[in-house]
């Protein structure tokens, strides 16, 4: 259920058309970053504005705009031309464009070092506004600002709360952290 919504009866294109994802390794074309950013999309249906606007706060544009052909630079195949961080960037102005009610974040930093993580997040956290979120990640620092987090062992959600209330009952989740805070020491 979804808003009160059995999921089942709901149409399935109707559906899709209000969610966006942006996954662990976005795929990129070699088209230009704006063909790139408004892929899927009908041709003439969003404003230039639009596509500066949404990646602005996909913390992309100000890189974008120092390329010398802008917008119009191919990211070349694959997005080989692009790091990483820049692509998952580019992937989330892509989510934006389509204005979802539900964005689906798939490890979505996972393969990102350090100081792109914190870029890339500072993006997510900006695209996570006003909309529903459902985010995947074994980085736990991905989560830490969610209203809800889920933990999900073996299959099944073993607990459930923020991760304030998750810290305090000191289980699976609190397990994560500590691991992960004694990996990076």
């Amino acid at each position: 259920e979804v808003d009160g919504n059995d999921l089942r009866e709901m149409n399935p294109t109707h559906l899709r058309a209000h969610i966006a994802l942006v996954s662990q390794e976005p795929i990129l074309f070699d088209r230009s970053i704006r063909d790139n950013i408004l892929y899927g999309l009908p041709p003439g249906s969003v404003s230039e504005a639009e596509v500066h606007e949404v990646a602005q706060r996909a913390n992309i544009h100000k890189f974008v705009m120092e390329l010398p052909e802008g917008y119009n630079t191919r990211a070349g195949e694959k997005g080989v031309q692009l790091s990483g961080g820049q692509k998952q960037r580019i992937a989330i102005a892509r989510a934006l464009i389509r204005n979802p009610k539900i964005l689906l974040l798939d490890e979505a930093t996972s393969a990102l070092d350090t100081e792109s993580e914190k870029v890339v997040q500072e993006a997510l956290d900006k695209a996570s506004e006003g909309r529903t979120c459902i985010v995947v990640a074994h980085r736990l620092s991905t989560v830490v600002n969610a209203n809800c987090i889920m933990v999900v062992q073996g299959g099944k959600i073993v607990e459930k709360g923020t991760h304030n209330e998750l810290m305090q009952a000191k289980g699976v989740y609190w397990e994560l952290t500590q691991k992960q805070t004694t990996a990076k020491e």
